[in-house]
């Protein structure tokens, strides 16, 4: 017997991930479709911007929500939708992030994301019988201004990272960190400030 998790709810699976419910992932043509121009749209920056990086930024540009001025990302680049990404002004993103948009990703101004960094919006059930059904969900991810994420971080899914802190390279980030701290290790733990003497 198959089970209707979404009797009497008459939205679509996209309408439904959109909003952070549960939804079923591979059900909806329109996320198929938005997700297979994202794959066009990064394969495309990467080959241009092996020719010319800033010839190849349009093409970033109408990949991703929104790019602020002067905001650089190194390809290659990962993302589920690209459309719900959104890059704050004069921040560089070095090579192979993968940023799974399912939610909203804001990277705010001015950060230094390394190489080899997730940020991973999507979230699933940890009933293995929802698990099973292949329902799944996304909470969004917020990084503030002047932020550092050294190289293979891993930011989880609904997680907030405050103003200028610096979050230590393989860390792993699954609660919230705030504003002017440095934090490492897995999970990611509060050291110290990031003004000395602090």
């Amino acid at each position: 017997m198959v089970t209707n998790f979404f009797e009497g709810d008459p939205r679509t699976n996209r309408e439904r991930m959109l909003a952070g419910d549960l939804y079923l992932g591979g059900e909806d043509p329109e996320s198929a479709k938005i997700g297979q121009r994202a794959v066009q749209l990064a394969d495309a920056y990467h080959r241009a911007a092996i020719a010319d990086e800033a010839a190849a930024r349009p093409l970033l540009a109408e990949l991703v929500g929104s790019l602020g001025e002067g905001a650089f990302v190194k390809p290659p680049l990962y993302v589920d939708y690209g459309e719900n990404i959104h890059i704050g002004a004069g921040t560089f993103i070095n090579y192979n992030l993968t940023a799974l948009d399912v939610a909203t990703i804001t990277i705010g101004r001015d950060c230094m994301i390394g190489p080899g960094v997730q940020l991973l919006t999507p979230t699933h059930p940890i009933d293995p019988e929802l698990r099973r059904a292949h329902l799944e969900a996304a909470l969004p991810i917020v990084i503030g201004d002047n932020v550092w994420l050294g190289g293979g971080v891993i930011v989880c899914p609904g997680v907030t990272i405050g103003d200028d802190t610096v979050i230590g390279a393989g860390s792993v980030v699954t609660r919230d960190i705030p504003a002017g701290v440095v934090a490492v290790g897995s999970p990611a733990r509060v050291v110290r400030s990031v003004r000395a003497g602090e």
